[in-house]
Order: C-alpha cells, then structure tokens, then sequence
C-alpha cells in the first residue's frame, strides 16, 4: 500500500466538492488547487560571514524534507559591500507529496508553537490567487534542534495556486484548515 498525506486526500475527497459547491464549476479542472509551496530565506549578512548560508541552507532542507538551494546576487551594490554572484540566500520549491506533508506540518505543529499566534493575517494575497506568509523565527518548526541553532532566522512561505482570484484562492486554503484572523 502507498503513502498518501492526509491534507492531499482530504483535498480529493471534501475541499473539491466543497469549492465546486461554493463557486458553481462545471468541471472538476476549474477548481482551485496548491500547484506549489515556496520557503525563501533572504540572509544579508552572509556577505560577511560563509558560515551562516551554509547553517541557513542546512536548516531549510530539513525543515522543508528536501534539499535548498543557494541563491545568489545579480548585481553589485557597493554600500552593501555585495558583489554579483555572492550567496545571498537560501530557497526550496515543494510540490506533490512532499508540499501537502510540509503544509501538514506547519498547520498542525508549526504556525501554534509561534509566540503570541492569533491568526494569519489574510492580507498576503497578491491579487493573482497566490498568498505570502512570512514567518519571523524559524525555530517554530519541530525539525529544528534549537540548541543547535546559533542564529533566529525569518522565512518568506509563498503559496501558489491554479485559483484565478484572492476570493477563490482564500477559500481553497480556508479549507484546508489556514487560520486566518476574522475581521
């Protein structure tokens, strides 16, 4: 018997009769879905110091379950002491299997450890069904030793969906179980 994560079943068997419902489409093909998940890391002082990308890009491909990538500068900025072709960041792209997992994680274990979480705050949506989430401390996640860590970094999550507004984008990832702030 294979392995099927549980939002990714869920998704199959209520959230697209549900989103078909509310949004009246005549296929199933019409209804909005995660097409992938993307977890950044913009590291400015990796210009000083190699050491800390490299802890950065360990600590994301843990927490994401795959391996990240180092990204570099495109262009020199002299006040920034930044020349073209450094480390500047970290990143990993997660889809199928691996992306409904991580979105598991961080619904269940992640987002409630946060200090003082009330809600996401739904005002990351960029008008294309797409939604950015940022997170301050990236030791919410249970992945991560936190004796081990010798600096806090904050992440940028970006959700991408096939959804063609913010409205129908919203409520597939209501469905899913986001815990967004009622106004």
């Amino acid at each position: 018997m294979s392995y099927t994560p549980r939002l990714k079943e869920r998704y199959k068997g209520e959230i697209i009769q549900a989103l078909r419902d509310q949004f009246g489409y005549k296929s199933v093909m019409q209804v909005p879905r995660l097409q992938k998940i993307v977890l950044s890391q913009g590291i400015g002082d990796a210009v000083a110091d190699k050491k800390i990308i490299e802890n950065a890009a360990t600590d994301l491909s843990r927490i994401a379950g795959q391996k990240a990538i180092t990204t570099l500068s495109k262009k020199d900025i002299s006040n920034f002491k930044l020349r073209k072709g450094m480390p500047i960041g970290t990143k990993v792209t997660l889809r199928g299997d691996r992306m409904y997992d991580f979105l598991d994680r961080l619904l269940a274990v992640a987002l409630p450890r946060t200090r003082d979480f009330r809600g996401i705050n739904p005002k990351g949506f960029d008008g294309r069904g797409n939604f950015n989430l940022g997170v301050k401390e990236h030791i919410i996640f249970p992945e991560i030793d936190i004796d081990k860590v010798n600096r806090i970094l904050g992440m940028d999550i970006s959700f991408v969906t096939s959804a063609e507004s913010d409205e129908e984008a919203k409520a597939l990832l209501d469905a899913f179980g986001f815990p967004f702030i009622k106004k």
